[in-house]
C-alpha cells in the first residue's frame, strides 16, 4: 500500500523554533544559527500505528499580528503545528491570532492542530506555564506538546500527535475519551 501523503504547516511568531523543530525531526540535529525562514519544505517518511506516511512539512516565515494570512496555507494542508516559545508572552499571543486567522481562512470550526510550547530547555526564562498552554489547546480542541528542539525532547511526539489529529479529523481514529473502560 502506498504511503499516505500528509502536508503540515509549521506556523508561529518569528524565532520560536519552527525550523529547529523540523530540522531536529527530519535530520536529527539542532541548528543554532538563526536565519529568518522565507519558506522551506521538508519531507520525511513516518510509520505510525502500522501506517506509512509521507509527511511534507512546510516551514513558514514567522508570522506576526500584522501579517496577512497567506491563502495558500488554507489549501491542500492536512494539519497545522502552531508553535510558541515558553520564554515569550508575545509569541503566545501571536499563536492565538494565527489560530483565529487560520479558522477564518479555512472556513472550518475545527482543523487538526498541535499547539507546541518550544524551548523547554530555557526553563529558567519560562513565561508561559504548561497549564496555560494546556488550557489554550483544550479550548481549541487541539493536541498539546512541550518540546526542546535543542535537546530533542518530545520533538517526534509533535508529528505523531499531528498525524493522529489528522486521522481523527478524517474519521479514521476514535476520539480520545477520558473513559478507559467504556
Amino acid at each position: 500500500m502506498p504511503a499516505k501523503q500528509r502536508k503540515i504547516a509549521m506556523m508561529g511568531y518569528r524565532s520560536v523554533g519552527k525550523s529547529s523543530l523540523i530540522i531536529q525531526f527530519v535530520e536529527g540535529q539542532f541548528v543554532d544559527s538563526y536565519d529568518p525562514t522565507i519558506e522551506s519544505t521538508f519531507t520525511k517518511p513516518i510509520r505510525l500505528n502500522s501506517t506509512d506516511y509521507e509527511v511534507k512539512l512546510v516551514d513558514t516565515a514567522g508570522q506576526d499580528e500584522y501579517s496577512i494570512f497567506p491563502a495558500q496555507y488554507s489549501m491542500d494542508f492536512h494539519g497545522y503545528v502552531l508553535v510558541y516559545s515558553i520564554t515569550s508572552s508575545k509569541s503566545f499571543q501571536i499563536v492565538q491570532i494565527i489560530y483565529d486567522k487560520l479558522l477564518d481562512i479555512v472556513g472550518k470550526v475545527h482543523v487538526p492542530i498541535v499547539l507546541v510550547g518550544n524551548k523547554t530547555d530555557l526553563h529558567t526564562e519560562r513565561k508561559i506555564s504548561t497549564e496555560e498552554g494546556k488550557r489554550l489547546a483544550e479550548k481549541w480542541k487541539a493536541a498539546f506538546v512541550e518540546t526542546s528542539a535543542k535537546q530533542n525532547e518530545s520533538v517526534s511526539d509533535v508529528f505523531d500527535e499531528m498525524l493522529s489529529e489528522i486521522e481523527r479529523a478524517d474519521g479514521n481514529l476514535q476520539e480520545k475519551t477520558a473513559c478507559v473502560v467504556c
